[in-house]
């Protein structure tokens, strides 16, 4: 069994693996990590190898008590990866972005696939039938476009994410509503349907915070999986066991 560990800016994700079926998963304040960790030890007496995907910083503490318990694996920039990376910058490639063209290999290889992680960024990223993997795209997500509007302006109010009541707004609060959720939206879909007239076949994936709010919404077939990230975290690590 693995433990999967998904290091964040604010939260932990946690993820208990037994081969390739998700068993259990959490997400924690940094604080509580060492108590987690230990629970799904004695829970889940099974796991012997752990791997860790850091966009934030694990302390040094919870670093050792992983150590002390499990085989850890760390992925970064040098690690082996199932796909060739034609990334002119590939040491900025986010390990984010790599763990999600990784879990696009492993649930649909030989497939060209277009990747979409709706969270604080929207980040795209295409990886053809071949496993070359090119790069994507990167724009704001919905809580970032609602903070610059009410940071970048002197009237603007900073409002919760909601659907828009309707498509023209008829208030400043309703049109904000509008221009974020319909941007966002007409966005994905516009930036889907480019990648469709170039690749034949191609098969979409969404996944991240905003995915279950999103999907209902969007005129283009995709498949939503809000785990994706774990489970390509998984396969890299089954990837580097086997090397």
């Amino acid at each position: 069994m693995n433990l999967i560990i998904d290091v964040g800016n604010t939260y932990i994700k946690l993820a208990v693996f037994k081969n390739d079926m998700l068993i259990e998963k959490a997400s924690i304040k940094p604080s509580f990590f060492i108590e987690t960790v230990s629970k799904l030890n004695e829970k889940h007496s099974q796991i012997t190898q752990a791997i860790i995907a850091s966009v934030g910083r694990l302390e040094a503490p919870h670093s050792e008590a992983l150590k002390k318990r499990f085989n850890v694996f760390v992925l970064d920039v040098n690690s082996k990866l199932p796909f060739k990376n034609l990334y002119t910058t590939p040491k900025t490639l986010g390990i984010d972005r790599m763990a999600l063209v990784c879990g696009a290999i492993a649930q649909f290889p030989d497939k060209n696939a277009l990747i979409i992680d709706a969270g604080t960024c929207i980040t795209y990223d295409f990886i053809d039938y071949k496993r070359n993997y090119y790069g994507g795209a990167i724009s704001p997500g919905i809580r970032l476009r609602y903070k610059s509007l009410n940071a970048f302006t002197a009237n603007l109010p900073m409002l919760e994410m909601k659907w828009p009541n309707q498509l023209v707004g008829d208030s400043t609060e309703n049109a904000i509503h509008s221009g974020v959720i319909y941007g966002v939206i007409n966005e994905i879909d516009g930036l889907i349907g480019s990648y469709k007239e170039k690749y034949r076949d191609l098969t979409v994936i969404l996944t991240g915070g905003d995915a279950k709010f999103l999907s209902i919404q969007l005129k283009s077939s995709i498949f939503a999986n809000s785990n994706f990230l774990l489970e390509g975290l998984n396969y890299i690590l089954h990837f580097n066991l086997n090397e």
